[in-house]
């Protein structure tokens, strides 16, 4: 019987020799840690939606990054949780609010620590949407200087990195020319460049209880069928000053992803979103899947698409793995 010279599987024989040939190496280096914050002592409670989630205070978030250090997963994201809302989401751009409060303990106890901050509206604004409203519909040009000054905020807090999640035109823009004119040329803008409107943010609705109370965010946040949309999206951001530019979901969109790191020279982040998370998390858990190796297999999906950096609830997790190999 007649074989080809090249015989694939003898480099799969054994665990050493797949190591020694492997094309994609996941690290925690590329992991970045999602904290929900609000403000308090002592708060560690259980988000039911995502197994091993929880929102905390500024001082059980530090505790969170004590073990991430360990880890040496190198950056945490921060969404917050208000004690009140407003129609204008006022309390986003308070200097004692969660975020910023979380922003100081974390900078004071770990300088080297990456903290990127999302910026957005939809978590304290009580109608739940991106923005300021005119009707019922969100106005662009209205909302970037409340995201500029939300940003401003968080850069005055010590962030190293403001991440504008919105989707309105031309915020990032609005946001570098407030942190250069107020001396922050710095602080790095992480932009949600290609984030579509889709189902998979549920849980973390749930979690930031961010869920919009009247209509959808189809009207910002992008049509999951368009490709070379995120396209334009990604080069706007870029021209506007974005230092990295982000594909979410992950999973849903690793074209996407594949497509922007072709395209653009520039460092991708991919969010590996709470849909995702809690798919696999409630599948374990009934025992349809190996949760360790589907963890591992997403992840490395993601990262092979193109992804430099993953936000990822399954940080800890992974970095755990990652280290005891």
């Amino acid at each position: 019987m007649w074989f080809p010279d090249y015989r694939p599987r003898r480099l799969r024989r054994t665990e050493n020799l797949r190591r020694m040939i492997r094309e994609t190496r996941l690290s925690p280096d590329m992991f970045i840690y999602p904290l929900f914050v609000r403000k308090g002592k002592g708060i560690r409670n259980p988000i039911p939606s995502m197994p091993g989630v929880f929102h905390l205070s500024p001082d059980t978030a530090v505790q969170e990054a004590e073990e991430l250090q360990r880890l040496q997963i190198p950056a945490v994201i921060l969404f917050g949780l208000p004690e009140v809302k407003d129609e204008k989401g006022s309390e986003a751009h308070a200097p004692d609010a969660a975020v910023q409060s979380t922003i100081r303990a974390l900078k004071d106890r770990f300088p080297q620590l990456v903290v990127i901050t999302d910026v957005c509206l939809c978590e304290y604004t009580s109608h739940g949407h991106c923005g300021i409203l005119d009707g019922q519909e969100v106005h662009n040009d209205a909302t970037l200087e409340v995201l500029a000054r939300i940003a401003l905020s968080h850069a005055e807090a010590g962030a190293d990195v403001v991440a504008p999640s919105d989707m309105m035109d031309g915020r990032v823009g609005a946001i570098r020319q407030a942190l250069d004119e107020n001396g922050f040329d710095r602080v790095a803008i992480m932009a949600y460049s290609a984030k579509y409107c889709s189902s998979f943010y549920g849980p973390f609705r749930d979690a930031a209880d961010s869920a919009p109370q009247f209509g959808d965010r189809r009207a910002y946040q992008m049509d999951p069928a368009n490709a070379l949309e995120a396209l334009r999206e990604v080069n706007l951001d870029i021209e506007e000053g974005a230092d990295m530019v982000m594909v979410k979901p992950a999973l849903a969109y690793l074209d996407i992803i594949r497509r922007v790191k072709e395209e653009y020279d520039y460092p991708v982040a991919a969010y590996n979103v709470s849909g995702e998370y809690s798919m696999i998390k409630a599948a374990a858990i009934h025992g349809w899947l190996d949760e360790e190796r589907v963890m591992m297999e997403t992840l490395t999906a993601i990262h092979r698409a193109g992804a430099d950096c993953i936000i990822t609830y399954f940080a800890k997790d992974a970095a755990r793995i990652l280290g005891a190999a």
